[in-house]
């Protein structure tokens, strides 16, 4: 926080107000998680499995593109599976959506847990725009206020894309 690169200030948090009004909380997510303020060790072997997994990933996604197969996240399917990362995953989204609205904000928009989604968690909209290294998501406003997730390399992204480099051009 405190450092400023290419126009893009780094925050702690801050407010958006969508085109429609909503005020969203803009927060990484990580002060919500547990693991993280309560016992670090556990957060650092849980770093370094996610680290080896990745590492897994590629070998296994270069073998899947020869074979003409899509990019699969290998991590991402097994956070998913896993009964505790998906209590986890949804104990992070109340807590979150919680102090947001405890806050004053419409809904929240966050990282941390990697898992992008935009849904009501009562009451609070809550986005989470996922990563852009595993997952190849992002979060967009539309100029009509609309919420998107978009996936890199699908046919939205690449839409959104060549939408963006054609303004760039004209």
């Amino acid at each position: 926080m405190g450092h400023a690169f290419g126009g893009v200030e780094v925050l702690h948090d801050t407010c958006h107000t969508t085109c429609t009004g909503l005020k969203l909380w803009v927060v990484h997510g990580d002060h919500f998680d547990g693991v993280i303020q309560c016992a670090k060790w556990l957060a650092y072997v849980g770093d370094c499995l996610y680290e080896l997994t990745l590492r897994f990933n590629r070998h296994l996604n270069s073998a899947r593109a020869r074979m003409g197969l899509e990019y699969w996240s290998l991590s991402a399917y097994l956070k998913l599976k896993v009964k505790k990362a998906v209590n986890f995953i949804s104990d992070f989204e109340v807590a979150v959506a919680h102090e947001a609205q405890r806050r004053g904000y419409d809904g929240v928009v966050c990282g941390h847990i990697h898992h992008a989604e935009i849904r009501d968690v009562n009451g609070v909209l809550y986005c989470n725009d996922g990563d852009w290294v595993e997952s190849r998501t992002a979060l967009v406003e539309h100029a009509d206020g609309r919420l998107e997730i978009i996936h890199w390399g699908s046919t939205t992204a690449v839409t959104v894309r060549d939408k963006v480099m054609a303004a760039a051009l004209a």
